[in-house]
């Protein structure tokens, strides 16, 4: 059965959920529709629908009108299992200690390593994006250089990766959050394949926005999310802290490296390393003591 894809990009969250709530009402119906932001910083979001019959074309140019967005391109993709061909092309990746692979390479991997395993139809957030990648690396790094994390907190978590990453490394409760509910049920699908039920606790949140986050003072938290989002919780993801205690920040396109570190730094953070993967930067901030 073919499929259809349905896409256009706008301006702004709310402009984007409301063309997609819009989008549900159309006959035919898509199978499914989403929004998403594109990580160029420049505040455009993608709205796309996925359809099982043709689309319909005027009732699209209507809908991309009336909400200022640019015309939809409509496409028909060719009738292929997408889950087996992201299992052949979604290859293993190595970061630092840590193996994120799918389960379709289980026998691929290697003694003494730090095993996480990230589903094929969960591809987001595998470990392949110069930002998972970065966050990794300088966990690995953390780690070697001694240091524990005894409380810790994956803020915008997606696929978990970076809390089950800590979970391997130290005993203790992680808690990872993310402001979409679908992908807090990602997480915990995926917290429960690897086995780390009870260790780490997955929530649904606007930042810090939940009791359990702001009961916590973290040694180390993670963002691996936009820089705007990021500036914003500068001064919460400094109170949040010890003092002392990390954050592992990406997300990062390198030019806007320099105006994070600085607003981190006028709320009390030392910049200890920038780690660049493509266009991206991760950074790891200290909170001044």
């Amino acid at each position: 059965m073919p499929t259809y894809t349905a896409l256009t990009t706008l301006a702004g969250r709310e402009m984007a959920e409301a063309l997609a709530e819009a989008m549900e009402m159309l006959d035919p119906e898509p199978t499914g529709v989403g929004t998403f932001e594109i990580e160029d910083g420049s505040g455009t979001w993608e709205v796309g629908g996925y359809f099982t019959e043709s689309p319909d074309e005027e009732a699209l140019a209507m809908l991309a009108r009336v909400h200022g967005a640019r015309p939809f391109a409509v496409s028909e993709l060719p009738d292929e299992d997408w889950v087996a061909k992201v299992r052949r092309e979604l290859v293993p990746v190595e970061a630092g200690r840590f193996f994120v692979y799918g389960s379709h390479d289980a026998d691929r991997v290697p003694e003494n390593c730090v095993p996480l395993l990230i589903e094929a139809a969960m591809a987001f957030g595998t470990g392949h994006h110069g930002t998972t990648q970065g966050c990794l690396r300088a966990l690995d790094r953390l780690a070697g250089e001694g240091f524990e994390g005894r409380a810790v907190a994956d803020i915008g978590c997606g696929t978990a990766v970076l809390a089950m990453a800590a979970a391997r490394l130290w005993p203790g409760e992680v808690l990872a959050s993310d402001i979409d509910e679908v992908a807090v049920e990602v997480a915990r699908a995926n917290v429960a394949a690897n086995g780390l039920e009870g260790r780490v606790t997955c929530l649904e949140a606007t930042g810090f926005d939940h009791d359990r986050l702001r009961a916590a003072a973290f040694d180390l938290v993670f963002a691996n999310i936009l820089m705007g989002p990021l500036i914003e919780l500068a001064p919460e993801m400094t109170a949040r802290r010890v003092p002392g205690g990390y954050a592992i920040l990406s997300g990062i396109l390198n030019e806007q490296a320099d105006d994070v570190v600085a607003v981190y730094e006028r709320n009390g953070n030392d910049l200890v390393h920038r780690d660049e993967i493509g266009e991206w930067t991760t950074l790891v901030l200290r909170k001044s003591v």
